[in-house]
């Protein structure tokens, strides 16, 4: 298998089979508190693209993580999803220094982990079950993990990504 590094500001932009490019432009996330929402993810130093208040009630705030082509959308009436339910992943290039920056804005990240097993994808599990401390022993993309939780119970799941599996550059 051949692998291809990761350059910063790429992205995947190749047509499907039937000649349509499907891309994630934006993620919903559930929030309770939009305020709190709202003070978390500019706290992050995430920028804020559009905000959006109305005299109903509707709120809405789209914020961008630097680097990401991908925004996170929250507010008030946006979705019917319970604030706290979302499992969101988040490629970094470097797990340490991600962990690190996260910390220093405040943030209660967990450790760096792998799979126990040795697999690559063990950031998915449940709980802390099937972990092991630490980044992967021989530091394969895709395998090392860290996660934190938003001010709304969200999960975000950092994952180290140095080298795409092929077709996805």
């Amino acid at each position: 298998m051949t692998s291809t590094e990761v350059e910063p500001g790429t992205n995947a932009t190749s047509p499907g089979p039937s000649g349509t490019t499907f891309r994630i432009e934006v993620v919903i996330i559930p929030v309770a508190d939009f305020d709190r929402a709202k003070a978390f993810y500019t706290g992050l130093g995430w920028r804020v693209d559009a905000e959006a208040n109305s005299p109903t009630g509707y709120r809405l705030l789209q914020v961008t993580p630097p680097g990401s082509p991908a925004s996170v959308i929250f507010g008030t009436e946006v979705t019917t999803a319970q604030p706290g339910s979302s499992d969101v992943l988040m490629a970094v290039a470097d797990i340490d220094a991600a962990r690190s920056e996260l910390v220093a804005r405040g943030v209660d990240v967990s450790e760096v982990f792998h799979d126990a097993k040795g697999g690559v994808g063990g950031g998915f599990h449940r709980g802390t079950e099937g972990r092991a401390s630490g980044p992967d022993p021989d530091r394969r993309s895709y395998a090392s993990y860290a996660s934190f939780h938003d001010s709304e119970g969200n999960r975000w799941i950092l994952q180290e990504l140095t080298t795409r599996l092929p077709g996805r550059v």
